[in-house]
């Protein structure tokens, strides 16, 4: 009997590479990563067959997909709203049966109007109304993202940050992770949705605290304005994105991000992660104590 083949897009990214190896692991699929340099992804040890696919580029996509059962279908960039529709169209060209689609939270909250979560929730539309078996994963913010932090922590023992009290039922990137794994390999998780959040709604300041008392010393949370932490963004992305990252923060702020959801236990069979472990495993990021005058 043929393997099943499972394609990754975002392959090298946090979630992508997480799910590459967890395919690789269960053993049950050949997998193939759609990544556009496909010497990066096997250079930096992923498994499977990289295949050279660009998102913008919808033939070669169709190329990519050939003989694929089931997709992950990552996108990044609400700049470039045709990623995904490309993807959808190529995958039915190709005969794929099955996409599971990384999306977010937010798109159930009738406040978020975000371009971000507009965005997003197009992409949901689009692949419901794409006549694809569909899954949707819908996480809170990744625990990781507080591997933006490692500088300033192993430098100076501070973290900036806008409206550090306001709280996320933020989850472990391995818990969405392992819901794809999932969620691409078992039939019975088409037509199904995933809220995957942690175990409890933490603030910046919350996780800066959890952080310190892994690596066993002080950390600081420094408040920043919005006009500060505007000026932030910009420097890593256009205008119109960081103008969608204040309006999320001030929806958490505001207390729309905090409710803890049931969903890695319905996608995994297991409870969520909480932030401590997700601290003790990387706290070789976070460096060494730093000395204080």
């Amino acid at each position: 009997m043929t393997r099943p083949v499972v394609a990754v897009t975002g392959a090298t990214g946090t979630i992508g590479r997480l799910v590459a190896h967890g395919l690789a692991a269960d053993g049950r699929a050949d997998v193939r990563l759609l990544v556009r340099d496909p010497g990066r992804a096997v250079r930096s040890g992923l498994p499977g067959h990289a295949v050279a696919a660009d998102l913008g580029e919808r033939p070669g996509l169709v190329r990519a997909l050939a003989g694929v059962d089931s997709v992950l279908a990552v996108t990044a960039d609400p700049l470039r709203p045709r990623h995904d529709e490309n993807l959808l169209a190529a995958a039915r060209a190709a005969g794929v049966r099955r996409v599971v689609k990384l999306s977010a939270l937010a798109v159930l909250d009738p406040g978020a109007d975000d371009l971000l979560t507009r965005w997003q929730r197009d992409n949901e539309e689009r692949l419901l109304d794409s006549g694809l078996e569909w899954t949707l994963l819908r996480p809170r913010a990744f625990m990781s993202n507080t591997l933006a932090w490692a500088a300033s922590v192993r430098a100076e023992g501070v973290v900036r940050g806008l409206y550090g009290s306001g709280r996320n039922a933020c989850v472990d990137p391995r818990d969405v992770a392992a819901a794809a794994v999932r969620s691409l390999l078992d039939p019975r998780c088409s037509g199904r949705s995933y809220a995957l959040s942690g175990p409890e709604p933490l603030s910046a300041r919350d996780q800066v605290s959890r952080l310190g008392e892994v690596l066993g010393r002080p950390l600081d949370y420094v408040e920043l304005t919005e006009e500060e932490a505007l000026e932030r963004w910009r420097r890593r992305w256009p205008d119109p994105m960081a103008r969608a990252l204040l309006l999320s923060a001030r929806r958490q702020r505001d207390g729309a991000k905090a409710t803890v959801t049931d969903g890695v236990r319905e996608a995994t069979g297991r409870p969520p992660g909480a932030f401590a472990d997700w601290a003790r495993a990387h706290a070789d990021v976070f460096g060494a104590a730093v000395t204080y005058a």
